[in-house]
């Protein structure tokens, strides 16, 4: 039987798997390239991280700005898998408004970093990760919103606004909070920004005549109808 098709080149395809694999390589350098020097990290220096002279990264990346647009991606991935765990509905509604602010709160304050020089990237580079990221979260606080307002025969349109607004409020509060603390710890924090978050949520929900219980898992509602 004959092959109309031409049989792949092991050798390219074992150089495409090298290629891959320095790639990454330099991407993880890079991240401790960041975390060593800070946001305005140098490809020289994030060389120097990986042991290989500048050169050397440039025949993996087309340019900086390639380099930069992995690291990027890069970190996406490890804030998506920081909140993946959180987007199934278990617990309380006040458990899953703690739990997901004190995984923003972690995650910015253990890659400070690199949150600033993603923050630098959206101005200069070809992607904006924080924006990408926010609008993720938002997205997924959108659905979940949209289905209780839903339920409690509220106005399903104002969850993606709330959603949009309440990452904002978080996102902000805590970078700014990463540059000036002011004597709040992270705790502190966290429990200041979830008592806001929960304060919104409340009014959005009493404007429409429903008191939720926030200690009540979200799988057994438990509320009162007002009058």
């Amino acid at each position: 039987m004959t092959s109309s098709g031409t049989p792949p080149d092991g050798r390219a395809t074992r150089w495409a798997g090298q290629r891959e694999r320095r790639r990454r390589e330099f991407v993880e350098a890079g991240m401790r390239a960041i975390a060593r020097f800070g946001p305005e990290v140098s490809t020289e220096q994030i060389a120097d991280e990986a042991g290989v002279a500048r050169t050397r990264i440039y025949k993996h990346f087309a340019d900086t700005a390639d380099l930069q647009r992995a690291i990027a991606l890069r970190a996406a991935e490890m804030i998506g898998a920081q909140f993946a765990p959180l987007w199934g509905v278990s617990g309380t509604p006040r458990e899953m408004v703690h739990a997901t602010i004190g995984a923003h709160i972690e995650w910015l304050s253990e890659h400070r970093a690199l949150y600033q020089y993603l923050m630098r990237q959206s101005v200069t580079g070809p992607r904006d990760v924080v924006a990408d990221v926010k609008t993720a979260i938002a997205r997924q606080l959108t659905v979940l919103f949209e289905y209780y307002l839903g339920l409690f025969g509220a106005d399903q349109r104002v969850g993606e606004t709330i959603a949009y607004g309440l990452v904002g409020l978080v996102e902000s509060s805590t970078a700014h909070w990463l540059d000036a603390p002011r004597g709040i710890d992270r705790d502190d924090l966290r429990q200041l920004l979830a008592r806001w978050v929960w304060s919104i949520l409340d009014d959005t929900l009493r404007t429409v005549g429903v008191a939720l219980n926030p200690d009540s898992p979200l799988t057994d509602l438990d509320y009162q109808v007002l009058d």
